[in-house]
């Protein structure tokens, strides 16, 4: 069975959070920081970019994370659950990602998530087409969870 390069492959790693699904998440969570962003698609007015690379920095408060989605995300997942969302001077990791429960990252770290929110149908991303891939809103909450539900867009 050959494999849709689709579903790992992209001209860019970056997908662009669609803003009303930031602003329903928002509305919950109240977010001050947004660790892998760009000026442009920055969904807080705190973030870092590439070149203040958020792997390296300490996160407070309540985060929002829309990671790259290539073989780097799994240090992201790790860094949101384990380095993270664990100390007290975060409130909360929310983190959108690819459903792909098949992978050792999803069962290492996304797997001991506070909850997780699958998301009926493709999400349209704001700078691209309808994703080729399942999305997930993954909440790392201290030592909260797990919970699983279906998240309607």
């Amino acid at each position: 069975m050959a494999m849709n390069k689709g579903m790992y492959s992209s001209n860019t790693n970056e997908w662009e959070t669609p803003q009303d699904l930031f602003d329903r998440l928002d509305a919950e969570f109240n977010f001050t920081l947004d660790p892998c962003a760009s000026r442009h698609n920055k969904k807080c007015p705190k973030y870092f970019s590439i070149k203040t690379d958020g792997l390296k920095k300490n996160w407070v408060g309540s985060v929002f994370m829309n990671p790259p989605y290539g073989q780097a995300i799994k240090h992201w997942i790790k860094k949101a659950y384990h380095n993270e969302s664990l100390k007290d001077s975060v409130k909360v990791v929310v983190c959108l990602i690819p459903a792909r429960t098949d992978t050792r990252y999803w069962h290492d770290y996304v797997m001991k998530a506070s909850e997780i929110r699958l998301i009926k149908g493709r999400l349209r991303f704001s700078n691209k087409d309808p994703a080729p891939f399942p999305s997930a809103i993954v909440i790392f909450n201290g030592h909260k969870g797990p919970k699983f539900i279906s998240f309607k867009r």
